[in-house]
């Protein structure tokens, strides 16, 4: 096991105070940001003193029903390798749904969305990370993620659903206590629990960041403070064990480097506190009581004993195939509604579900905006609420860039923006970057007289 330390997620916009910051003994980024062959100079310089850098990936969906696309698995072996990476990182989640196993459009959720905790979905998901293990050069961690929405019918609890995981792929756990006081808040789920059924021992690292509560909802947005209640489940965490490397995420609204160094200081201090009370308590064994009888919540459940098709090592070919289907179909139908506005699906809380969606669409509009800057900067105060228009019956198909031609695209045929002269800026930088790529049947011949009249200034 790795021995991390104290570590925060690199950003660009904090890159210069990360480099001041004392006591960084590693950093990690997102592996979709990066480029193997043009690391970012202040990232190859924190190298070049013997900072370890993590590359965490976001877009796998290993928790889809779909296997891993092999590209994906690829690009991220890339990074690890031109990082010089111990392990790499991703999520316990899908992230697109549709596709060849429900002959449907391929949708992207643009976002981390929870995997049932299901027979089914714990059988794809460990298949999917064994073929991910073999394509990556090092040891590959997964982060339980926070959810808004809980599935109806789950059949295990998150550590008992996390615990399987690791005994059936030996993959290891990256501990997000943040997400884990998000879900208790949002679902109603003791962090506690969870910690007492997980295996600690496979803690590869632990993810400490902040968020914040509207209406009853914990929105884990890594765009404020961390707060106590995170702190105390970091606490429990390290009652229990001391983590090998824990690490602050921040991603929108950068504190001053004062702030961000307050923050790793009162992590440092929880994690300090924890190894000392592990160091001074007497060496119990934990070794069950055989004497004891099991009581309900021990004895078989029924609906989760495996079936005469399940081998030590999971399900055969055919009933995971099968598995692979029903899952496919469960996860497109949630996504549909969620992106697409179709029906919610039966036993889903119809209140929450339009709070995913809302979230869905602001982390589509606010990531376009990153990508494509201009965007907002021609539309000023419009762009939100015409993105929200944009979004609210075209979901992501084709990648955040894709999505800002899209964008630009729906606006050009409407004849927005009113502005002439923003029209103009609009229709000029989709002409530069749209290249050859075809736009669909029926929009090409009006989409082309509308970039002409804007350009032309009418």
């Amino acid at each position: 096991m790795v021995r991390l330390g104290t570590g925060i997620g690199w950003r660009p916009e904090i890159a210069d105070d990360i480099a001041r910051l004392p006591g960084i003994d590693w950093v990690e980024v997102v592996a979709e940001n990066i480029c193997p062959g043009h690391v970012p100079d202040a990232l190859q310089r924190l190298r070049e003193r013997g900072t370890t850098v993590v590359p965490h990936g976001v877009s796998l969906g290993l928790g889809g029903a779909e296997r891993p696309d092999p590209g994906r698995l690829t690009a991220l072996a890339e990074r690890a390798e031109a990082l010089g990476a111990p392990l790499v990182t991703e999520h316990i989640a899908f992230v697109r749904a549709g596709g060849p196993l429900t002959a449907s459009p391929t949708l992207e959720a643009g976002h981390l969305l929870p995997v049932p905790r299901t027979r089914d979905a714990l059988d794809v998901l460990c298949e999917n990370v064994r073929i991910a293990q073999e394509a990556l050069p090092v040891p590959l961690a997964l982060e339980n993620i926070a959810a808004l929405i809980s599935w109806p019918g789950e059949e295990m609890t998150e550590g008992q659903f996390l615990a399987e995981l690791v005994e059936r792929t030996g993959v290891r756990l990256l501990l997000d206590v943040a997400n884990l006081h998000t879900n208790h808040v949002n679902r109603g789920e003791d962090p506690a629990k969870a910690l007492d059924e997980l295996p600690t021992s496979a803690i590869a690292y632990v993810h400490v960041a902040g968020g914040v509560e509207k209406d009853g909802v914990w929105h884990d947005s890594h765009a404020h403070p961390v707060t106590q209640p995170v702190l105390d489940v970091l606490a429990e965490l390290c009652a229990r064990t001391t983590p090998p490397g824990v690490l602050l995420e921040r991603d929108e609204d950068f504190p001053a480097a004062e702030e961000l160094a307050d923050e790793l200081d009162a992590i440092r201090a929880v994690t300090a506190t924890g190894a000392r009370d592990l160091s001074a308590a007497p060496d119990v064994s934990t070794t069950p009581d055989v004497s004891t009888t099991p009581d309900e919540s021990t004895a078989p459940d029924e609906s989760t004993t495996p079936d005469q098709s399940t081998t030590p090592d999971g399900p055969d070919a055919s009933a995971l195939d099968a598995a692979r289907r029903r899952l496919a179909l469960a996860q497109t139908t949630l996504l549909s509604a969620l992106v697409a506005g179709t029906p919610a699906p039966e036993g889903f809380d119809r209140q929450r579900l339009r709070v995913q969606s809302r979230a869905l669409t602001a982390k589509r509009a606010g990531v376009v905006a990153k990508v494509a800057p201009e965007l907002p900067e021609i539309l000023g105060d419009g762009y939100r609420p015409a993105f929200v228009r944009y979004a609210d019956s075209r979901p992501m198909t084709g990648g955040y860039r894709r999505d800002a031609l899209s964008f630009a695209e729906h606006l050009l045929a409407d004849d927005e923006p009113g502005d002439p002269a923003a029209r103009r800026r609009l229709a000029l930088w989709w002409q530069e970057r749209s290249g050859p790529a075809p736009l669909p049947a029926g929009r090409t011949a009006r989409l082309a007289r509308r970039v002409r009249l804007a350009l032309s200034g009418r």
